[in-house]
């Protein structure tokens, strides 16, 4: 499963069969139908980030994407949300994050041994204590069109973007950061229990906000970034 979860990254477009293929290229001997019971267990498959994640109810209330064309000026401006798989080395978590789109700053996360929407809402709860965005933009997932998501935001006067159905390209700079914390952290820590990896996450997610330069930032932290640029927006 970390085999996989790796080279998902870097081809999100290899299915079960190419997957199976290239496994066996690793010298893992391991059939199609194996690999494709273990992508649905990671909640991933070709071209979708993460299809158990972006599948609706048919209960829940979709909202149009609003950022095409939109020029993304300042923190609290756009906030974006996304779950991932994280392998360790007994078993998964999933992680869920809110990102600043602007400064890229992390704004609350939480970790949870299911797709369940509680641990989704925490991090939503937290992330609205000191700030708001205007816009909050997110997947199609269960956790995110639930009316516990979306009255939560409707209730601080949030207006709600959701992306495309499989356009992974809509919430790219969370991407952008699963793959950023899983090669610099993840995949080299190679934790065993849940709270070694709670509290690895925790240092290195303060790091990558506070001590980690982006080039995107003029080599600036997010943290620096959204500090600086929220406190002149007063």
């Amino acid at each position: 499963m970390r085999m996989i979860d790796a080279k998902y990254l870097e081809r999100p477009f290899f299915g079960s069969r190419k997957m199976a293929l290239w496994l066996g290229q690793q010298g893992c001997n391991v059939n199609r139908k194996r690999v494709q019971r273990l992508m649905r267990l990671m909640g991933i498959e070709a071209i979708y980030r993460k299809p158990r994640t972006t599948i609706r109810s048919k209960e829940s209330t979709v909202y149009p994407y609003l950022l095409r064309n939109v020029e993304v000026t300042h923190p609290n401006h756009v906030w974006c949300t996304d779950i991932t798989y994280i392998p360790m080395r007994r078993g998964f978590m999933y992680l869920v994050a809110i990102m600043d789109w602007f400064s890229r700053h992390i704004i609350a996360w939480q970790l949870s041994n299911s797709l369940d929407t509680s641990f989704c809402l925490d991090a939503l709860e937290e992330s609205l204590r000191d700030a708001k965005p205007q816009i909050f933009n997110t997947d199609q997932g269960v956790q995110f069109t639930s009316s516990a998501f979306t009255s939560t935001l409707e209730s601080h006067g949030i207006a709600i973007s959701m992306d495309g159905r499989g356009r992974v390209l809509d919430n790219i700079f969370i991407e952008r950061l699963w793959r950023t914390i899983k090669y610099e952290d993840i995949y080299l820590k190679d934790y065993e229990t849940v709270d070694e990896l709670y509290e690895g996450l925790t240092s290195y997610l303060a790091f990558y906000d506070h001590e980690r330069p982006h080039q995107a930032l003029g080599y600036s932290t997010p943290f620096e970034v959204y500090q600086a640029t929220a406190a002149s927006q007063e």
